[in-house]
């Protein structure tokens, strides 16, 4: 009975230690066949979002990092200075019309007198008072363009999310002087992540778009992630040859028998994510790529 006891231990110790080896073998096998880098991070479209008009900032309806979906009112800009500019607008707009009468009704004026008699008027009276009738008119128009600009830039002064995401870094307040076509916010893109992995271009080879790769992100190790190479860059920027001091070509010293591999930024399109996973710009990941699994 103790013999037989001891044997089923032989053979269970046996069973895990050749379940483990053949486990760490087969991860082996896939570190070792398959390209694979710890260098990777989570990315995504980041809107910088810019007031249109400037002015003062009277209402924030948001609190940074919340989430809010496309169309959301982000804040106002005090709209006073434009309902002024646009009530200006249409004061002049009604003293022009008034003009424009007056040099509609001037010029046929100056036209049926030269009917009735062809000397009574001068053919420079006549192209002067054409001239102002028409330059009346174009100023309607030039102030209807104005009233209708004035009415957009109204309409600018509520500034609304262009996507679904996260704002972020929300560093004003109510009272704050929003200056247009000056980031104040950034709006992180929630439909919009990927992960770089930066392969060394030893391994550039070895991949191809459509591969099938799996991403292990440092804040979820035991949740993978699987994707696909969705691209491979074509670039990066040289760190060497830059103007320097005088401005001379700035080299970095190497050793001679150390060559260290450039990488090359490859881009993974992400499949659905695992429950309770939540992508963050710039999350620290590891990725894998199946080689040869896209043909």
């Amino acid at each position: 009975m103790k013999f037989l006891k001891f044997l089923v231990k032989i053979i269970l110790n046996v069973a895990i230690l050749g379940a483990a080896g053949y486990y760490g073998y087969d991860k082996f096998q896939d570190y070792f066949n398959n390209p694979w880098t710890r260098d990777g991070q989570v990315r995504s479209q980041v809107i910088q979002v810019s007031p249109r008009v400037s002015g003062m900032v009277t209402e924030i309806m948001i609190v940074d990092n919340q989430f809010v979906h496309k169309g959301d009112l982000l804040f106002y800009i005090d709209p006073s200075p434009f309902d002024i500019k646009i009530a200006q607008t249409k004061a002049e707009l009604k003293r022009e019309r008034v003009n424009v009468r007056g040099a509609k009704i001037e010029y046929e004026r100056v036209q049926e007198i030269a009917k009735r008699d062809k000397g009574a008027v001068s053919q420079k009276d006549l192209i002067r008072h054409e001239i102002n009738y028409l330059k009346a008119l174009a100023k309607i128009d030039t102030l209807n363009e104005k009233l209708n600009a004035a009415k957009l830039d109204l309409t600018f002064t509520k500034i609304y999310a262009s996507v679904d995401g996260y704002v972020s870094n929300i560093n004003f307040q109510i009272g704050s002087q929003a200056v247009a076509n000056r980031a104040i916010l950034a709006l992180v893109d929630a439909d919009s992540f990927w992960v770089f992995g930066y392969f060394r271009e030893s391994m550039i080879a070895d991949l191809s778009i459509g591969d099938t790769a799996k991403v292990t992100l440092m804040a979820y190790p035991e949740r993978p992630i699987s994707g696909k190479v969705e691209s491979i860059g074509w670039g990066i920027a040289p760190s060497d040859g830059n103007p320097g001091q005088n401005l001379l070509p700035s080299i970095k010293p190497v050793f001679q028998w150390i060559r260290l591999a450039q990488r090359i930024p490859v881009r993974i399109k992400l499949d659905e994510l695992p429950e309770g996973v939540e992508l963050r710009f710039g999350l620290s990941a590891s990725v894998m790529v199946m080689q040869g699994s896209g043909k």
